[in-house]
């Protein structure tokens, strides 16, 4: 950190002010989303929290090599893994976002890592919403995920994430997995979201039938998404997923923009940043990536 000129302070080659708003201090930087990826690429569809489409506001992306989806999935942790992780963390805090998110729900086993790591809010996982919810309704919480089976022996870390408040009946694991066109996720493959979407919504349809308790949908698959529209019409339903969580914990460091002081903050100018799998790391830590493009 050093003294700029005109009151800023650069922070990490980011100018910041001073904020004192008394004086004609440049406005505060924009919002920014900063999303740790899994190591790993596929084509992503609008809704995904892994395209830039899917936020009305700037998102910076950063993979950790070694952090695979079977590896994600099974909360293994190790010394070199845990460096990278917490580098990502690093590196897009050197970035200047305003929150930190995961690009899956399986990286609620590294929520505590990451937030022990930043001081920014940070919310590995939509998972992590599940204590608010279970203070908000008395009845089944639906968690959607990708595949029912693999999300079950997260169920005890999801508990004590609640610190106790939450029943395991109250809880219903719902599993997208036979849903018609959704294995294209499983494979890496482009989903064809008009073909998926009816399955989905007879899928929900008939776990809110089986469950007459269900008060909310808890979407963990960061995939789901494109359907919550879908989901909320045809159960009036709340819908909770990735992208609300995300959207939630950035309009804290947002400008409101209907009341109180106006002009202290930058606009989002609608340009994409630009993102290639693995872009933005060392050529060290790219030969250390498990997924490998095709040419």
């Amino acid at each position: 950190m050093k003294n700029g000129t005109n009151g800023l302070i650069v922070m990490n080659g980011t100018k910041v002010t001073n904020k004192n708003h008394h004086d004609q201090d440049p406005l505060d930087p924009e919002v920014v989303l900063g999303v740790v990826r899994l190591d790993y690429d596929y084509p992503t569809a609008a809704g995904d929290v892994d395209d830039p489409r899917s936020f009305p506001y700037r998102v910076i992306y950063r993979v950790v090599p070694g952090l695979t989806f079977e590896v994600c999935k099974a909360g293994t942790r190790s010394r070199n893994l845990d460096e990278e992780f917490v580098g990502a963390i690093k590196y897009l805090e050197g970035c200047g976002v305003s929150a930190i998110t995961g690009d899956c729900g399986f990286m609620m086993w590294y929520q505590e890592l990451a937030r022990q790591t930043t001081r920014l809010p940070v919310f590995m996982s939509s998972l992590t919403l599940l204590p608010s919810l279970v203070s908000l309704f008395s009845g089944h919480i639906i968690i959607l995920t990708a595949s029912g089976g693999e999300l079950e022996p997260m169920r005890h870390l999801i508990l004590s994430e609640c610190g106790g408040n939450l029943s395991p009946d109250n809880i219903v694991i719902v599993g997208a997995q036979d849903v018609p066109g959704f294995e294209a996720v499983a494979l890496g493959k482009k989903v064809d979201t008009v073909k998926v979407e009816p399955g989905i919504v007879e899928l929900v349809q008939a776990a809110v039938e089986a469950h007459p308790r269900a008060q909310a949908f808890l979407v963990e698959c960061t995939e789901i998404p494109p359907y919550s529209n879908a989901i909320r019409h045809a159960t009036g339903l709340p819908v909770f997923d990735i992208i609300t969580a995300c959207n939630f914990f950035i309009s804290s460091t947002q400008c409101e923009g209907r009341f109180g002081m106006q002009g202290w903050k930058k606009a989002w100018d609608g340009e994409v940043t630009e993102y290639t799998f693995g872009g933005n790391l060392t050529e060290k830590q790219k030969a250390k990536l498990v997924f490998k493009k095709e040419s």
